[in-house]
């Protein structure tokens, strides 16, 4: 009879926890049944910078998993292996790491005496130290060293095992706007939306646009960029005041001072918003990886119409950029600088990629606008490209190829090795008391 197994699984934001931590509760109990004498599942929260502090009441609406720690309580764990409940451990038990800092997990299976398997999107670290890891594609696992390649096994992307959400009618026509949530990218890409909703109205008055609500932020937060008196861009965009309407029932909008409106989702994930897209626009960064998953087509943007505006820099590009006085045209020049050099390494066919989906594919599978791009020239390229429908569909079955089939939650649970197989049990435990 299989030994009674005890799997700890480790998860920190609010999409790790619905794309990641679902999926794999869902095969657990799949696999091992409703016995909880066989398999006992408990979930450790780690701090998480874009925490929007519901994960915990997330995770306890996951009816596979029998115990539950908040962030609030993890550090006396990391650092004195006491839980606020006073868990007791079995004698055998996988850490396995969906999200957060892979050296947590690392040290907490070592507390432990677990094996430790760890679910790779982009990295692996600290491989000396983990028994497995579940990588998402070969290229992750190939960039390991070779002394430890036989660790990894590919799996897929979990974030492609989500349950299929309901479409919309099919006689709307939906984009999504995806302008950032961070205050450098929002104070460019919301008022560029608006301007986008505006002038779209007049080529396609029948398509609608959705923004999906940032976890980080609240629809006051978000309003604020719409505001003139709050961002400049707005008058820089030509665009006039804007209403935040808050109906009894239904998602919130903003209304523009022609009639547009721009629903805004507050659901997170909003997959079954997104899904409901012929196409989504999107600023750089983890956003063209979730479209990917979603094999969703998508327009990548980089807006420059305001040179200056460019921030968002690490280190001493970002530094500089908060000098007083120096600040605006130390960062306007070496933004400048930096797009003259995107501009020459195009013009040399060596286009940089900014898109997480072409990274992957490594060519441009999905359109990257790059430029001064206003309201009136993206809606008419976005025009273009909607009365271009083999071009979406291309875009799709690139975007499948890239991110892989569904099933990753299968294949990871399926290769997981429990202590008693395939090697020794190294914890030094029998059945533990409180922890």
């Amino acid at each position: 009879m299989a030994q009674p197994l005890d799997i700890l699984i480790l998860s920190n934001g609010p999409g790790e926890v619905t794309t990641w931590v679902r999926p794999v509760l869902g095969e657990l109990r799949r696999r091992y049944g409703e016995d909880r004498q066989r398999l006992r599942i408990s979930v450790v929260l780690a701090p998480c910078n874009h925490a929007t502090g519901n994960e915990a009441a997330v995770v306890r609406g996951y009816p596979e998993c029998d115990r539950l720690q908040e962030p609030a309580d993890f550090w006396p764990f990391l650092l004195w292996g006491k839980t606020a409940e006073g868990w007791d451990w079995r004698r055998a038990g996988i850490v396995l790491f969906l999200g957060g800092d892979q050296f947590f997990a690392v040290a907490i299976a070592k507390r432990l005496g677990y094996r430790l398997v760890v679910y790779a999107e982009w990295e692996t670290r600290w491989p000396r130290w983990v028994d497995q890891f579940a990588v998402m594609n070969a290229a992750v696992g190939e960039k390991m060293p070779p002394a430890y390649r036989s660790k990894a096994y590919v799996v897929g992307d979990l974030m492609s095992d989500q349950p299929d959400g309901e479409g919309g009618p099919a006689q709307t026509e939906w984009i999504g706007f995806l302008p950032g949530s961070k205050a450098m990218k929002l104070t460019q890409g919301l008022p560029l939306a608006i301007a986008f909703a505006h002038h779209l109205a007049q080529r396609r008055p029948h398509t609608r646009i959705g923004i999906p609500l940032a976890p980080t932020l609240d629809l006051p937060s978000l309003c604020k960029f719409a505001d003139p008196h709050f961002n400049p861009m707005m008058a820089v965009l030509g665009m006039g005041p804007i209403t935040c309407v808050e109906p009894p029932q239904g998602n919130p909008y903003l209304r523009t001072a022609t009639g547009e409106t721009l629903e805004i989702w507050p659901d997170f994930p909003a997959h079954d918003h997104l899904r409901r897209c012929r196409l989504c626009i999107t600023t750089v960064g983890a956003n063209t990886a979730e479209l990917a998953a979603l094999q969703l087509p998508m327009v990548v943007i980089l807006a420059t119409h305001q040179i200056e505006a460019m921030q968002a820099w690490d280190g001493l590009p970002g530094l500089m950029a908060r000098l007083p006085g120096l600040g605006i045209p130390l960062i306007t020049a070496f933004n400048q600088f930096m797009y003259g050099q995107y501009r020459r390494r195009e013009r040399q066919g060596q286009k940089p990629l900014f898109a997480w989906p072409n990274i992957w594919a490594g060519r441009e599978i999905v359109p990257e606008w790059v430029g001064s791009l206003t309201g009136e020239l993206l809606a008419q390229r976005i025009d273009d490209l909607l009365n271009d429908p083999a071009a979406l569909g291309e875009m799709v079955a690139a975007l499948k190829a890239v991110r892989g089939e569904p099933g990753a939650a299968a294949k990871l649970v399926a290769g997981l090795v429990e202590p008693d197989e395939g090697g020794e049990d190294r914890s030094p435990h029998g059945e533990r008391g409180e922890g």
